[in-house]
């Protein structure tokens, strides 16, 4: 044990001496004939034990252990008496203020036994209070980093908002409208990178669940067993490698929102389960007995198409609808052209920082081409050009070069893109009042390449064209 510092007082030397001969072998013993005296040592000394005689004149030894808790309350307090009865030592004791008294005359190997298993007492406590805070330190740094990370979430969030001023994406934009407020529970479907996560996490931020935790777990890039440990948390043992507890995500975002994507990969078995939580709101851990409650919104997206899952008898029927409240379709980049400008933008903001590019935009012909694009990979794939683009760029404008997707369109195609975009130029020309600057900006193309197109289609409208640009 370590050579703690002991404090002995009493008004009689003889004692005092008795009692260092005893102790000094093992630890450092300083002395005081009175509890004046003890108070000035105490403030000097880290003490860990006290042993004082209760009859002192001016100030009696409880009287002088209440006065050393103000300066150290975790000093282990022994007390001398030949008085057992008294109504101060027994108050003393009551209250806490004595680890033990002893009484005159004393046996020396006792006394030697009591002051051992004393200081194990006090070096526990005190590694506990190390412990205490070490926690709260880690604990108040985890909170910093909370706040920080959240900042960083939130920033993200603002920067990425969802893009689009297509009608399909208006049509998501009004169901998303409806069940913001609420937490009812709801189905994102489409296409792999179509951006469902992105639209869970704008749910769950705009949402009143926006203070508690969002969690995401995607169904099919863990087994079985993984899954309902991740899901659903285990006890320690419950098998190879479970060396302590584990809360699950159900249970670490009590009161904020799941999102589980591909949710069609999810096993019959962990169907059953899941089911009970959305029924029920209660699960248990793997290798427990008892039940634990967990109020979570969910969030299930899938990019296949769970009725024909149900109808194969891969997917459960009552599952399905439980998750299916309120479906909303993410339709994919093909279907929403007209976005493809907007979100090529957004992309560049995002990562010219991250590469330290000076880009300010995109030459016609490379926007023209990536709106020819039907994009299979879908937003994520759109983000994946435009870093490509990036580091391929040497200039201030990104120029069309080999980033780009090889386009191979038939006849077939290339007609209904042009039937597309004349569409879409008399849409916006209606929508503008012929105001054709803004017909542009919405095309995302030059006033220039606008005259072009019009004169190819043959659209006939009451403004003067650029002379040069």
């Amino acid at each position: 044990m370590k050579r703690y510092n002991l404090l002995i007082v009493d008004d009689e030397k003889d004692i005092l001496r008795t009692l260092t001969l005893t102790f000094e072998e093992d630890y450092e013993v300083f002395t005081a004939q009175s509890g004046a005296h003890a108070l000035e040592i105490l403030q000097k000394h880290d003490i860990a034990l006290i042993i004082a005689d209760q009859r002192m004149p001016e100030m009696t030894g409880v009287e002088f252990l209440e006065k050393s808790i103000a300066i150290n309350p975790y000093i282990i307090r022994i007390i001398l008496t030949g008085y057992t009865d008294t109504a101060a030592l027994v108050q003393a004791i009551n209250q806490g203020h004595i680890y033990q008294y002893i009484t005159k005359p004393w046996d020396r190997q006792e006394l030697r036994i009591v002051v051992r298993r004393a200081l194990e007492s006090y070096e526990l406590t005190i590694d506990n209070q190390r412990l205490l805070k070490e926690l709260q330190a880690a604990n108040e740094r985890l909170q910093n980093e909370n706040v920080y990370l959240r900042k960083e979430i939130d920033k993200d969030l603002q920067f990425a908002e969802i893009i689009g001023r297509s009608p399909a994406m208006r049509r998501v934009f009004d169901l998303v409208a409806r069940i913001i407020d609420n937490t009812v529970t709801v189905l994102l479907t489409g296409e792999t990178g179509t951006g469902k996560t992105l639209l869970a996490r704008h749910i769950h931020h705009h949402g009143p669940r926006k203070d508690k935790l969002f969690v995401e777990q995607n169904c099919g890039a863990l087994p079985e067993a993984l899954l309902e440990s991740e899901l659903f948390g285990h006890r320690r043992g419950a098998f190879t490698g479970a060396v302590q507890d584990h809360k699950g995500l159900f249970e670490a975002a009590d009161g904020g929102t799941v999102f589980l994507d591909e949710i069609s990969e999810m096993s019959p078995t962990l169907q059953v389960k899941f089911l009970q939580v959305l029924q029920e709101g209660r699960f248990r851990r793997v290798g427990d007995s008892a039940y634990r409650q967990a109020d979570v919104r969910i969030i299930s997206a899938t990019n296949k198409e769970l009725e024909k899952e149900v109808k194969s008898g891969r997917f459960r029927a009552d599952l399905y609808y439980r998750i299916n409240v309120f479906p909303i379709h993410v339709p994919p980049l093909r279907e929403r052209c007209e976005d493809i400008p907007l979100l090529a933008e957004h992309c560049l903001r995002k990562y010219r920082t991250k590469f330290n590019k000076q880009v300010t935009g995109f030459s016609e012909d490379a926007l023209s081409r990536l709106c020819r694009y039907d994009f299979p990979g879908n937003v994520r794939e759109l983000e994946n050009l435009i870093e490509r683009a990036l580091i391929l760029t040497t200039g201030t404008r990104i120029e069309a070069g080999e980033w780009l997707p090889q386009l191979h369109f038939s006849t077939s195609e290339l007609t209904k893109l042009e039937q597309f975009e004349r569409a879409e130029i008399k849409r916006l020309i209606e929508l503008h009042q012929g105001n054709l600057a803004q017909v542009a900006k919405g095309l995302g193309i030059s006033r220039t390449t606008l005259w072009r197109r019009l004169r190819d289609y043959q659209i006939q409208v009451s403004d003067d064209p650029p002379v040069s640009e």
